[in-house]
């Protein structure tokens, strides 16, 4: 069932070249500039397009257990296959949060009969599970997330006891959310004495604030050398951060960062339009921290490329500002909103793959996933760089029924994506006939 010949592809990873490629019970079988057919076997014509790595999203929340009527996993899984995401790491904090091995271990099994992609599961870190953290191993999951300031009930972890005790004891990578809390406090604090019941979503970067990150940043960072942690910072948002991190392979780093396709896309400019529908935590900034990531991106300062997807109903999000949630609906658009930026030619697509495809594979030792190579797994993605796609809302998958990118007109289209070798997406049409594995999760401490 997942034997396949792509013909006439525009086959792209570390380099670019025109090909065939071979898949084989479910993995990557031959790659050669021409390979015969066989007798019986199913063949996709590329006709020229690109075929390249699928996504590996190391930052999402599905929202199962507790949340189901935002998203689920069936749903989300669904949406980023539409989307060229192929594996996925999901975040902790679901009701119950995940924060102990029994609630990691019921993910697993609630993905396993329900996510159409491949996926990984973090542990939450909370004040008060240090025994926890220290059982935690790679084959447990993916890594320990640390929300160090956020509003996520018991999961922000603000005792600096605990904080250094976790980067001490912590056997996997250290996953940080970094914004300061007792900052984004004050600033709200002025904020609200100064607007009162107009507060809205074009404050909420004053408010979760620049200084806000760069403190937690720094502080993340100084608990990782201190302990000779493995530290990765997601959803870096600013330019003063990007100042921070090496310019160096990600194999010769101790301390990694992350950033998210919306903060390539938006900025503050938007929220009049949008209000609170961009409105995340951390939050979208300003033209200049857009443009500071874009670079910091292409250099090699920020090493992942990521969503953050993060869905809300409607309803939540027509709440006035300080009652909306934060978070937004990504998975479906992700592949396409980075495309924006290789047809600006802010980057090219070879070093976004890099970003989003072979960064998260070597970060986390994802085995067998994130390249086009003979013997890994077959998941691909056929991407049309000339078909421009309209984004509408009737075509939503995210359970949440919007997108913050709808009335918008992409330059690139997702036509394809396979999942070990399942052709799981074709022609705006989903096969969940077969479902995706767990993620073989292959780095530590170390």
């Amino acid at each position: 069932m997942n034997d396949w010949l792509i013909r006439n592809a525009l086959l792209v990873d570390e380099t670019r070249r025109h090909g065939d490629l071979r898949i084989r019970d479910g993995r990557i079988d031959q790659i050669a500039a021409e390979i015969p057919a066989r007798p019986g076997e199913r063949v996709f014509d590329a006709n020229g397009r690109v075929v390249m790595p699928g996504m590996i999203d190391d930052q999402v929340h599905f929202r199962e257990p507790g949340l189901e009527h935002k998203a689920d996993l069936y749903t989300e899984s669904r949406a980023a296959v539409a989307g060229g995401i192929t594996s996925f790491m999901e975040m902790p904090n679901t009701k119950p949060p995940a924060v102990s091995l029994e609630a990691v271990a019921d993910k697993y099994e609630r993905a396993r009969t329900r996510s159409l992609a491949n996926h990984a599961f973090y542990l939450g870190a909370t004040n008060d599970n240090l025994e926890v953290i220290k059982r935690f191993t790679n084959e447990h999951g993916c890594g320990i997330k640390v929300f160090m300031g956020a509003s996520t009930g018991n999961m922000l972890v603000d005792d600096p006891a605990t904080l250094d005790a976790i980067f001490r004891e912590a056997r996997t990578l250290v996953i940080t959310h970094c914004e300061d809390t007792p900052t984004i406090d004050a600033n709200l604090a002025a904020e609200k004495a100064k607007f009162g019941a107009a507060l809205d979503a074009t404050r909420h970067p004053y408010i979760r604030s620049v200084e806000a990150c760069v403190k937690s940043t720094k502080l993340a960072m100084e608990l990782a050398r201190q302990h000779d942690a493995r530290l990765h910072i997601l959803h870096v948002s600013t330019g003063a951060e990007t100042a921070l991190f090496e310019r160096k392979p990600l194999a010769q780093k101790r301390i990694t960062a992350e950033t998210c396709v919306h903060f390539l896309h938006f900025d503050a400019h938007d929220y009049p339009r949008l209000g609170n529908l961009i409105k995340c935590n951390p939050a979208v900034k300003f033209g200049e921290d857009r443009d500071a990531i874009i670079a910091a991106l292409a250099d090699g300062r920020l090493d992942v490329l990521a969503t953050d997807h993060a869905p809300h109903t409607w309803a939540e999000k027509q709440q006035p500002y300080e009652q909306a949630p934060s978070g937004l609906p990504l998975v479906q658009h992700c592949l396409q909103v980075a495309l924006e930026r290789v047809h600006d030619g802010a980057f090219s697509l070879e070093l976004l793959i890099e970003r989003a495809c072979h960064a998260p594979a070597i970060l986390f030792g994802v085995r067998d996933r994130g390249y086009l190579r003979e013997g890994s797994w077959a998941d691909l993605v056929c991407v049309d760089m000339k078909a421009s796609q309209l984004v509408r809302r009737e075509d939503t998958l995210s359970k949440c029924g919007w997108s913050p990118f709808d009335g918008e007109t992409f330059r690139s289209r997702i036509d394809a994506t396979w999942v070990n070798g399942h052709l799981a997406w074709h022609d705006g049409k989903l096969d969940d006939s077969q479902l995706g594995m767990r993620l073989e999760i292959g780095r530590g401490r170390e």
